[in-house]
């Protein structure tokens, strides 16, 4: 299967399959984080679309722990930066259907939690195909070490996600079954 079938099937099963039931362990990343020390404390997170993973109960406890939370704004060109926000800040509706933070202050995370569509088991992921992740990965990493999680259901997991030189493996990706 190509990109754009795999895509096709696991958007289906994902809007099917979607549970509250369902949920990420923030034990798991906590654990990530304790084996990376000294990567800061910065996190990307993301709004959840189209039945993603939510993360934001994670970033939330995060942002107890005295994190700095950002989350993206989608800009021209298929590109994005992260801004500062924080649980008790308003969001604004972008033109994909998003929510995004409504600061201007945008920052660097070194934590950076990847939605994604699928996965297969060496990190590869596969997301809507706009490419926003790969580009944003491309340029933050030429200036500062960046730890990318992904995060989703462990259904959306399959045998092979076909690659290309402008995809980026994940350093971790974490399922309410735990961490690969």
């Amino acid at each position: 299967m190509n990109k754009s079938e795999i895509r096709k099937k696991i958007l289906k099963v994902r809007r099917q399959n979607i549970s509250n039931s369902l949920i990420i362990n923030y034990k798991y990343i906590s654990e990530i984080l304790r084996k990376n020390k000294g990567f800061g404390k910065i996190i990307g997170g993301y709004y959840p679309y189209n039945y993603e993973f939510d993360p934001m109960k994670i970033l939330e406890q995060f942002e107890k722990k005295n994190f700095q939370i950002s989350l993206p704004k989608i800009k021209k060109n298929f590109q994005m930066d992260f801004f500062t926000w924080s649980s008790r800040d308003p969001l604004s509706i972008n033109k994909f259907g998003i929510p995004e933070p409504t600061s201007n202050k945008i920052i660097y995370p070194n934590i950076l939690f990847v939605p994604l569509v699928a996965f297969d088991k060496n990190l590869n992921r596969i997301g809507y195909g706009g490419g926003f992740y790969d580009r944003y990965i491309s340029r933050i990493k030429k200036n500062k070490k960046i730890i990318s999680i992904g995060l989703a259901y462990s259904f959306q997991k399959v045998k092979k996600v076909p690659i290309n030189k402008y995809d980026f493996k994940l350093d971790y990706i974490v399922t309410n079954k735990g961490i690969i």
